[in-house]
């Protein structure tokens, strides 16, 4: 009876295996699919991959463009790259029935070059052709962005290309079926031909009995052996799915948090580092040639004032010490803004080779268009800690005088610090905790009110705070870390007439090219500073986090 069946199985799995060979072989369909978009599809001077067309493809998409002109792939969140696009012109690639449509969109006829935009998480350069394997870098939204000079037309000769899903689903199971089959077929003509031998006839005795039920028992034993350790997970491999499963639900709970109120940062690691290098790279080259002009394209504000005025001092007066290096590397820590919109803010600590001790660098991007640029560098003072930024999300920026979960606006904050520096007994004295910025200040300007040789002078100190040098980024208790710009004037005046004040000797004389004054001197200093404020309901006190101070010029009255 088994002889009926198993010639035909034999057939049978034999005929599904070659169907299914076939289908993945002489009927397979093509491997990869692709579509593409006119040359001259579109005149604008910035070509945009939308992101409904690269949603369609999860698991990439090879993008290839083609232009005679130098051109620039520039890969940023969609938000991102439509902030850049702003008012201009634009050609809009998306699909429609199964093609690639190109729509454009009227406005301004030129832009800057895209090229070097700290937007971009990504940016290629291409001439002729460019093939740019396209997978979404992380969760959210992404755009491309092509553009050649921001005044010639962008490149629109585009294609994407891609596996190809249209493959036969039932080749695997045919040529699975088909050998099971076959080997039924063989397996029951062995044992037809197996069950053709002689037969041992007879009762069998009971020691055989005894026998083979010894052997039944034992094969029984061992199928139940088996089982078991089949079931039961070993030690080592509990563990380690324990681990795997707890690694697992890590990107979960970080997308909770996100999905909670949480906004993601604005700048990645490769980002960061990237803007990192260009601003230490320019002010590198400005230190060296003592040149504020070579500073623009990355320093503002406090920064570039205070460097600034450090070139001019050194170019008079051979005494004049460097300022503090700005290092890359190595980072820190960083707190980095998730603000949509602009400004945006982001904070590096960073201790380089030439960093006696961690420097907080402040980065401010005022548009979608502009860089980065350092506005404030201040060193970490003995002792202090960079309060701790937010986990999982970016970094709520805070008006400078807004007060909103704070003990006191940051603006206020920096105020305050200036007026506990003019009057160090005054009803801000007890405001910070007691710091060595602070200390050095008070002492420096104790001494020179105190000291005998300057009896015949008035002298007087003022700290007044820069509103427009405040920034402010919320930390992960709620409280914020602030930066601040202060002035600090000094200003010397003979008590009476015939009185004069020396100036021989000192950096004063260098810069106003006189050993005397009978009428008086103002010297001014910047000083940048950084703050944490408590948030509000705490009970402590704000703390100077980090300090710089730079001599920016000495006039005579």
């Amino acid at each position: 009876m088994r002889n009926k069946f198993a010639v035909p199985l034999i057939v049978l799995g034999v005929l599904l295996m070659l169907i299914g060979i076939g289908q993945r072989t002489i009927w397979a369909p093509p491997e990869t699919e692709s579509v593409s978009a006119p040359a001259e599809a579109g005149n604008a001077v910035i070509t945009v991959l939308d992101t409904e067309l690269l949603a369609e493809h999860p698991d990439g998409v090879e993008i290839t463009v083609r232009s005679e002109a130098p051109f620039t792939l520039a890969v940023g969140r969609a938000n991102d790259v439509e902030a850049w696009v702003g008012e201009a012109a634009v050609n809009r690639l998306g699909a429609a029935d199964g093609e690639l449509a190109v729509e454009t969109e009227n406005g301004e006829a030129q832009t800057p070059n895209p090229a070097g935009s700290d937007l971009w998480v990504v940016e290629e350069s291409g001439e002729g052709e460019l093939s740019y394997d396209w997978d979404a870098p992380e969760s959210g939204e992404w755009e491309i962005l092509l553009a050649a000079d921001g005044t010639a037309p962008a490149p629109t000769d585009v294609t994407m290309t891609w596996e190809n899903d249209a493959t036969r689903p039932f080749a695997v199971p045919l040529i699975v079926v088909g050998a099971l089959l076959a080997v039924l077929g063989l397996a029951l003509a062995f044992l037809r031909s197996g069950s053709d031998g002689p037969r041992r006839s007879g009762r069998r005795s009971s020691g055989t009995e005894t026998g083979s039920g010894d052997r039944q028992h034992s094969v029984s034993g061992s199928t139940s052996a088996f089982t078991a350790t089949a079931r039961r997970r070993p030690a080592f491999l509990a563990a380690a799915a324990a681990a795997v499963l707890a690694a697992g639900s890590a990107p979960a709970a970080a997308l909770a948090a996100e999905s909670d109120g949480g906004s993601l940062p604005v700048v990645g690691d490769a980002q960061l580092e990237r803007i990192l290098d260009s601003v230490a790279a320019t002010v590198g080259a400005g230190d060296a040639a003592k040149d504020a002009s070579m500073l623009k394209p990355r320093v503002e504000g406090a920064a570039y004032a205070m460097r600034e005025a450090n070139y001019a001092v050194a170019g008079k007066s051979g005494d004049q010490e460097a300022p503090v290096p700005v290092a890359a590397e190595a980072l820190r820590t960083q707190s980095v803004s998730g603000a949509a919109g602009w400004p945006r803010t982001v904070v590096a600590v960073t201790q380089g080779d030439g960093n006696p001790v961690p420097q907080a660098l402040l980065l401010v991007q005022a548009s979608a268009r502009d860089n980065y640029k350092l506005v404030s560098a201040v060193q970490m003072l003995p002792a202090s800690t960079f309060p701790q930024p937010p986990t999982g999300t970016g970094a709520d920026q805070i008006p400078a005088d807004s007060d909103n979960g704070l003990v006191m606006s940051p603006q206020d904050a920096v105020s305050a610090l200036a007026d506990s520096l003019t009057a160090p007994d005054g009803e801000n004295k007890d405001t910070f905790a007691a710091n060595r910025f602070s200390e050095d200040v008070v002492k420096f300007q104790q001494q020179v009110q105190g000291d005998p040789k300057n009896e015949h002078a008035l002298n007087a100190f003022q700290h007044a705070a820069d509103p427009a040098g405040t920034y402010a980024l919320r930390t992960d208790d709620g409280g914020a870390v602030v930066f601040g710009y202060l002035s600090n004037t000094f200003s010397s005046t003979p008590k009476e007439a015939g009185d004069s004040i020396n100036l021989e000797g000192t950096v004063y004389e260098a810069l106003t090219g006189q050993a005397t004054t009978d009428k008086g001197i103002d010297v001014t200093h910047g000083e940048a500073v950084m703050l944490y404020v408590p948030a509000s309901g705490s009970t402590g006190q704000a703390v100077v986090v980090g300090a710089d101070q730079e001599l920016l010029s000495a006039k005579l009255k």
